[in-house]
């Protein structure tokens, strides 16, 4: 069920980040990122505790979350071998699908479609949904 784009109340997909987390220490994903262009908008990048993560969106909007999956693992699919050796050598790939609860519609279906569930198993990912809870209007 859709919900009309200027229902505030309404459950909606609000996007995917890509959140990505180096085997080591030691593993910058900044090259990795680089790669990726103007083609992503980077929410962070940089050491993490121990590590390296990097967390990023699609520049271009999209309709769903399995398009916005689609469209990322098209620009992981094409990057070049040394960044791609950076994105297998990875111990966490997600494709994480944000999703904000509204007081309606009960319930809210968001499908991923088989072809892109293949996709991101080709490329040892993970999909992850994130529930933002509903408030309020005035809270």
């Amino acid at each position: 069920m859709a919900a009309r784009k200027d229902d505030s109340s309404a459950t909606h997909f609000l996007n995917v980040d890509l959140d990505i987390y180096s085997m080591y220490s030691m593993y910058d994903l900044q090259p990795l990122v680089h790669s990726f262009g103007r083609k992503v908008f980077v929410v962070y990048v940089g050491r993490d505790r121990r590590t390296f993560s990097a967390h990023l969106e699609l520049a271009k909007t999209t309709k769903s979350g399995d398009s916005t999956i689609r469209a990322c693992c098209a620009l992981i699919t094409a990057l070049p071998k040394q960044e791609r050796k950076i994105w297998d050598a990875a111990k966490g790939r997600d494709f994480s699908i944000g999703i904000q609860a509204g007081a309606h519609p009960n319930p809210c279906d968001f499908a991923i479609e088989a072809k892109t569930l293949n996709a991101v198993s080709e490329l040892a990912a993970r999909i992850v949904l994130t529930i933002y809870p509903f408030e309020k209007p005035g809270r």
